[in-house]
């Protein structure tokens, strides 16, 4: 492991040190807004289970998804790593989501039925604490795709 600041690799102990932080500040997040593996499950299958019936993103998510449950099993990961910092996740979502060809009303319809299931399934600390993750995430998103998709002025 590389130090982020230094840039110097990091001995065993140094790793284990590290480890020991990130395993505390998952527990104390965990403690202060109610995440868990559990509800993670929960949230990610009940809200891509609101995707797959939304006449609106269904079709999108549908036609790039054939298989949902490793969808689904990526996206726990992806979630588990923000809010647990469990590093699970290792993946590229942006050149996925260009080739989808959503478009700002795509993302605030998946803002709203995020919001909406967070609400729902998470105690309220853990829901605004996610909602404020997701839709930092959408305006990520947002940009991205409009830099690599607007055709650049001469």
């Amino acid at each position: 492991m590389t130090d982020p600041v230094s840039g110097e690799d990091l001995g065993d102990t140094q790793r284990k040190e590290h480890r020991d932080i990130r395993t505390a500040m998952a527990e104390e997040r965990m403690a202060a807004v109610g995440i868990d593996e559990t509800s993670i499950e929960t949230l990610v299958r009940t809200f891509y289970g609101k995707i797959m019936k939304d006449e609106e993103l269904g079709p999108i998510f549908g036609r790039a998804i054939t298989d949902w449950e490793p969808h689904l099993r990526k996206m726990m990961d992806f979630w588990s790593s923000i809010a647990l910092l469990t590093q699970r996740y290792d993946g590229r979502p942006m050149p996925v989501h260009i080739s989808l060809g959503l478009e700002p009303p795509h993302f605030e319809r998946w803002l709203g039925l995020f919001r909406q299931t967070a609400h729902e399934v998470l105690p309220a600390e853990g829901a605004n604490f996610l909602i404020g993750k997701a839709e930092n995430i959408a305006r990520s998103f947002q940009m991205g795709i409009q830099f690599f998709t607007v055709p650049k002025k001469g």
